[in-house]
């Protein structure tokens, strides 16, 4: 009987050693791109066209403002390990994104970095400001109305930002991305005709909102917006210029009064009543509400809830 040796002990498992050491000294393929996402709105289609191969992390909750979410400490750790960051431009986030991005000092995504990725790029979008900006304007946004992902018009261009993000950092899944991306315009073409027929017959229905939140989603299905209860962007409404609205309205047929879920009920409501409209709350982002938090249920509640009575 030839002795013992760790050589001849280990014969049999110098195979999947090898196996285990080099899973230690070489990347894992299937490694999932790390994206943070500033928005429910933009991680709703992102998700989307990335699927299974990234991880996303979104950093505002769903019932939030997104001009004003509270950066909390946890957010530095997670944009620290970030490879992505997308985020909605338009200065919509300007308040609390830009110090923590430096803070982060992670080169991927700061001012110029390879990973920052300005989702409304190439958007022709509403309302853009050359004009007077400061306080006594309100809260202007110089660049457009930011709310944009509330049209599905705007949407194929957001999706293809992305998917360009995407391919660029994950070249090994390129094709996958293109196909995901495919896939979802063919289906949003799809819902586009069935949301026009919905809502077809609320053709010229005259609006007033709270803030300039469902713009895109008014002009695209042909709503009228005659109105806003703030006077100026982020300025609550004064009793005078609530009496002003009344008066203006009173006779011009005012069929809804649409509101975020973060707004009070109280002024609407009276606002409601005089000019015999219907208040709705409309999530302004997905997730506000349950089973919304697919881009494809979020607009379908939408639609759903300013449509026409049969």
């Amino acid at each position: 009987m030839p002795p013992l040796t760790l050589s001849t002990f280990l014969g049999p498992c110098r195979g999947w050693l090898l196996v285990l050491s080099l899973s230690f000294l070489t990347p894992n393929a299937e490694a999932k791109l790390n994206v943070v996402v500033t928005l429910p709105d933009i991680a709703a289609v992102a998700q989307q066209v990335g699927g299974d191969l990234v991880q996303l992390t979104t950093l505002a909750r769903p019932n939030e403002d997104p001009h004003f979410i509270d950066p909390k400490p946890s957010f530095i750790r997670i944009l620290n390990k970030a490879e992505l960051l997308i985020h909605g431009g338009a200065e919509l986030e300007n308040s609390w994104l830009p110090s923590l991005v430096q803070t982060t000092r992670n080169p991927k995504i700061l001012s110029g970095g390879s990973g920052l990725v300005d989702a409304s790029s190439g958007l022709q979008l509403l309302q853009k400001n050359t004009g007077n900006t400061d306080r006594a304007s309100g809260d202007v946004h110089l660049s457009g109305n930011p709310h944009y992902l509330l049209s599905p018009d705007f949407v194929a261009t957001v999706a293809t930002n992305i998917t360009r993000a995407f391919a660029s950092a994950d070249r090994v899944h390129e094709s996958n991305y293109a196909t995901n991306l495919a896939k979802f315009i063919t289906r949003l073409q799809t819902k586009q005709q069935s949301w026009r027929a919905t809502l077809q017959s609320g053709t010229g229905s005259k609006v007033i909102t709270y803030h300039h939140s469902f713009d895109y989603l008014l002009s695209t299905f042909n709503y009228l917006l005659v109105d806003t209860i703030e006077p100026k962007p982020g300025i609550e409404p004064s009793p005078t210029h609530i009496t002003t609205l009344i008066r203006k309205h009173r006779e011009t047929g005012v069929k809804y009064i649409l509101i975020e879920p973060n707004r009070g009920r109280k002024t609407p409501q009276r606002l409601a009543e005089i000019l015999k409209a219907e208040v709705i709350v409309l999530p302004l982002m997905p997730g506000a509400v349950p089973n919304t938090d697919d881009y494809f249920l979020w607009m379908d509640y939408l639609v759903t809830r300013i449509a026409p009575a049969p």
